[in-house]
């Protein structure tokens, strides 16, 4: 007589679903906002928007995921800091049209649940989503047998803000002459991590605890690395002053993502040595033999965020910036006749 076939079996443990419910729910429950009207569990997330708060209340929504630096966090088998790379990837794009971060759903998917790995990760977007502001309301976890290999697992996430369409911050007032601001990133955030695999595991045959001395750090640590929020840079400025654009510094580096903020006839000037670019970046380069522009165009090179705003402001959004605890610089400026970023 055959055997009965359960879901277990086949590889889908419900009871490690639920366990795994009921180890993240104290924390999430954390960055509720007094906005939030669900539960975990519930089919659908509600969230009441204040709409007296807004003249015209445009919601602006952003989705990503974490790519392949989840690999590194394979390999070390350390999974706390990959969610605030999911949460940052997201919020750091809505933010750049002005908009405040109201809440987060995030999806993660694996062969196999193991709950305390999972409330891990799990813990990382809430670190995230309390450094945002912003309410972690849903997710979907998703077991999946012999579709991920042993212990991977796969993220992803969408974050949802707001803002006032009068405050709606889009590039179209960028002009010739003003100024552009680099706020530091934390490293090599979540971007270009194919080229790094490539180069350290499989050219060079490093192990992700081999410590380098110039990094002052392992190969591992540093490229988990958490993505940098700039949520709080942002509320430093808002009030203070005209933001006239801003950029997130992902994926394309600086010339992939500054210009797709500047109006048409409008090029950013960027200044050479004008922000310290931090070691990670030299040692990638000589280690790869990788040309300046491919840099360009792989890596932030040391800047996580941009901000644009009028030269009499300039130096007054350093000051707040730094005095935040957000490293900024002046890098540039906005000039007319041309398109894209060039180097000067």
């Amino acid at each position: 007589m055959n055997k009965k076939l359960t879901y277990k079996k086949a590889g889908v443990d419900i009871d490690k679903g639920e366990k795994f419910v009921r180890l993240i729910s104290p924390m999430v429950k954390k960055t509720f906002r007094p906005e939030v009207l669900t539960e975990i569990g519930s089919f659908g997330a509600f969230f009441k928007l204040n709409i007296k708060k807004y003249k015209e209340p445009v919601l602006v929504s952003g989705t990503d995921g974490v790519g392949t630096k989840l690999k590194i966090a394979f390999l070390m088998d350390k999974h706390d800091t990959v969610g605030i790379d999911l949460v940052a990837m997201c919020v750091n794009d809505i933010l750049t049209s002005g908009a405040e971060p109201l809440f987060f759903l995030d999806y993660l998917a694996t062969a196999k649940l193991e709950p305390e790995k999972a409330s891990l990760i799990i813990k990382g977007i809430v670190e995230g989503c309390k450094e945002a502001g912003c309410s972690l309301i849903g997710g979907e976890t998703a077991e999946m047998p012999g579709f991920y290999g042993e212990g991977e697992y796969d993220l992803s996430g969408f974050a949802v803000g707001v803002v006032d369409k009068e405050k709606l911050i889009d590039g179209s007032e960028i002009k010739e002459g003003e100024v552009i601001i680099g706020i530091a990133s934390n490293g090599l955030h979540s971007n270009g991590y194919s080229l790094l695999r490539k180069l350290f595991f499989d050219m060079r045959k490093m192990s992700v605890n081999e410590y380098i001395p110039e990094l002052k750090n392992t190969i591992g640590e540093e490229l988990l690395k958490p993505t940098r929020i700039y949520v709080k840079a942002f509320n430093s400025l808002k009030d203070k002053m005209e933001i006239k654009g801003m950029a997130h510094i992902t994926g394309g580096g600086i010339p992939g993502n500054l210009p797709r903020i500047l109006p048409k006839g409008i090029y950013a000037n960027l200044e050479k040595g004008s922000w310290p670019v931090p070691v990670i970046f030299d040692f990638v380069r000589e280690l790869g033999n990788i040309s300046d522009e491919e840099m360009k165009k792989t890596f932030n090179l040391g800047i996580g965020f941009a901000v644009i705003v009028s030269k009499n402001s300039s130096d007054a959004a350093v000051k707040l910036l730094n005095e935040s605890g957000y490293p900024a610089f002046i890098i540039g400026k906005t000039e007319k006749g041309g398109k894209g970023v060039k180097y000067s």
